[in-house]
């Protein structure tokens, strides 16, 4: 059996004759901090679609620690420890930043839709909820409706929602997308906190944030994983600065920003 969190082989994907994922290998171990970058119609969405079972590989195998999901739907996937958050927020605007929170912890208690009992009166689920108000930093904000919150908050509750089943794998998908350099900034030390101890993988395209956030970078380039190294070796990757980083990191290199 594997001992890797996430493994894909020889992973591909064609839409009718056009092939986007062209025999992908990535395996991350436990506990790392993956981030997946690449031009834009690399394919890095779409390796997110196949992973979270959006998306059926055309053939490849995906394995979440050690077992197959290539044929499980996303559901099957999120209750075997891997959850995901969207490039667009997708939480419930016209509840409260709780009420969010707490939907997303009551399935994963083993609650389901049991309608006939009083939220209030449900202990463990509420405070799970509560322990997540304040990882996220949203605890004076428990009562505010969704909508109402500014889009970093709407996003930092979303990576709420995304750990609150207590998946141990999580992928994220362009999470500081649109924000300014001091939300983003906190924002990288918010998922660090919030994913200490579990597998990461993110889509990104700041480059300050990959190089901030993660332990590995895994370069994507026409549907082919060109590099998976420490983000060191990849800036350093004379293939990889002519595929993608370009002159951004010959200037980080020269002491530019």
């Amino acid at each position: 059996m594997s001992t890797y969190a996430l493994e894909l082989k020889d992973l591909r994907k064609n839409f009718g004759k056009t092939e986007i994922i062209r025999g992908v290998n990535l395996a991350v171990q436990a506990g790392e901090r993956v981030a997946v970058i690449g031009p834009n119609g690399a394919g890095k969405s779409t390796l997110f679609n196949l992973i979270s079972g959006r998306f059926g590989p055309t053939s490849g195998d995906i394995l979440l620690n050690g077992q197959a999901i290539q044929h499980k739907t996303p559901y099957e996937i999120n209750r075997m420890g891997l959850s995901r958050s969207f490039q667009i927020t997708n939480i419930f605007p016209k509840l409260s930043v709780f009420e969010n929170l707490r939907c997303a912890v009551l399935w994963s208690l083993g609650y389901k839709y049991s309608f006939f009992k009083f939220l209030s009166g449900l202990k463990d689920a509420n405070e799970r909820t509560n322990q997540l108000l304040e990882m996220i930093r949203l605890d004076k904000k428990r009562d505010v409706l969704a909508v109402n919150l500014t889009y970093a908050e709407q996003r930092a509750l979303e990576i709420g929602v995304t750990i609150a089943g207590g998946a141990d794998v999580i992928l994220l998908d362009e999470p500081t997308a649109g924000m300014s350099k001091s939300e983003t900034s906190r924002f990288i030390h918010l998922i660090k906190e919030v994913t200490v101890g579990k597998t990461l993988l993110t889509v990104e395209h700041d480059m300050g944030v990959v190089f901030g956030l993660a332990d590995k970078i895994a370069v994507v380039v026409y549907g082919e994983v060109i590099a998976f190294d420490t983000p060191e070796a990849v800036r350093a990757n004379a293939k990889v600065q002519e595929a993608y980083l370009g002159s951004s990191v010959a200037d980080s290199q020269a002491g530019g920003h």
